[in-house]
């Protein structure tokens, strides 16, 4: 599994998920700035999926067609520690959830919810 990390991600979740053997490109250390539609772009090009805060990427998805075939996660939580976010995203990977393929993941504190796009 290849992912993503959007620029609002701490870095302490990359970290996390490299430790744990996940490719993990970082865009806040290795493209900053670029906007969401070229993040879009790069997770498509390079066959990753998108970890972020940002809820934007619904509207991308949804209204603006843009589709990932990786899919996208994205949290929805207000507070966390440092490595949450990578344990949630290693416990979905390694449990019966669905795919995450062509679909939007939104984690927030009452649990996973998917919609498939």
């Amino acid at each position: 599994m290849k992912f993503l990390a959007n620029e609002n991600i701490p870095f302490a979740i990359v970290l996390y998920l490299r430790a744990i053997g996940y490719d993990i490109t970082s865009i806040g250390n290795d493209f900053p700035g670029i906007q969401d539609k070229m993040v879009l772009s790069l997770a498509q090009e390079q066959g990753r999926t998108i970890l972020t805060f940002d809820r934007d990427y619904g509207e991308l998805i949804f209204k603006h067609q843009i589709k990932p075939a990786n899919g996208v996660i994205y949290f929805r939580l207000d507070e966390f520690t440092p490595d949450e976010p990578g344990k949630i995203v290693e416990k979905l990977l390694l449990g019966d959830q669905p795919s995450i393929q062509n679909t939007l993941t939104v984690i927030d504190k009452n649990g996973i919810r998917q919609r498939k796009y």
